[in-house]
């Protein structure tokens, strides 16, 4: 299978592989990192939300709605999405450690550090038929349970919040690929806002360091590439 990633700016991505697409964390009105509009998102299989701030819901129901892509999300935030328009029948509540398929991917939903109104904060592993494994760690703090997603799972990319004050700052994220063990890491939730780190400068240096087999992979706000 061929796997591509497009980031349109802090959380903010859609994975396609082969014909199926995935779309994370829509934050696209009032992200000044964006480069399209919501609006671009002609098809998608399911729209994945991390938790309930408005910077990673974003524009996740008129997406749905567009393309009547599956949203998935925490069990709690199922009834407040529905109330907003989208299709009792397109939505998926979960939970922490539960695992659905969703256009032959397996979805798995994790913990992350953070904080949220409704439900939990989560994070996903997406497994493909081809074994391809994919961590999007969402808005989080460092925990020692990903050493455990690391044994669990062959981890070939994590996409890891970088950007600090919200998240981790870039040499937790260091050390979040060491517990992985991750082939490659593309940083993310940074350079949106003055208040974040503006680069990903230092996260090379630390993974340089404390993550030496780790490649990373730095993303060009909304440049399609192969994964």
């Amino acid at each position: 299978m061929k796997h591509t990633i497009t980031w349109n700016g802090h959380s903010n991505f859609k994975i396609q592989s082969d014909d199926k697409i995935l779309i994370i964390d829509p934050f696209f009105e009032g992200n000044p990192k964006a480069s399209c509009s919501w609006e671009s998102i002609k098809e998608a299989d399911a729209v994945l939300i991390t938790h309930d701030h408005g910077d990673h819901i974003g524009q996740a129901v008129e997406i749905c709605k567009a393309t009547g892509a599956t949203l998935v999300c925490i069990f709690d935030l199922v009834e407040t999405m529905v109330g907003q328009g989208v299709d009792q029948n397109k939505i998926i509540g979960m939970n922490i450690g539960g695992t659905i398929s969703v256009a032959g991917i397996k979805i798995k939903m994790v913990q992350a550090m953070h904080s949220s109104a409704t439900g939990n904060p989560a994070g996903y592993i997406l497994t493909y038929k081809d074994d391809f494994c994919l961590y999007f760690a969402g808005d989080t703090g460092l925990f020692a349970s990903m050493e455990l997603f690391g044994k669990l799972h062959d981890i070939d990319v994590a996409l890891l919040p970088t950007g600090g004050w919200f998240t981790m700052d870039s040499k937790d994220a260091a050390y979040a690929c060491k517990l992985l063990n991750c082939k490659t890491a593309i940083p993310m939730h940074y350079g949106t806002f003055p208040i974040l780190e503006q680069n990903a400068v230092n996260f090379k240096e630390e993974c340089a360091k404390l993550a030496p087999d780790c490649s990373v992979v730095e993303l060009e706000i909304g440049k399609e590439q192969e994964i």
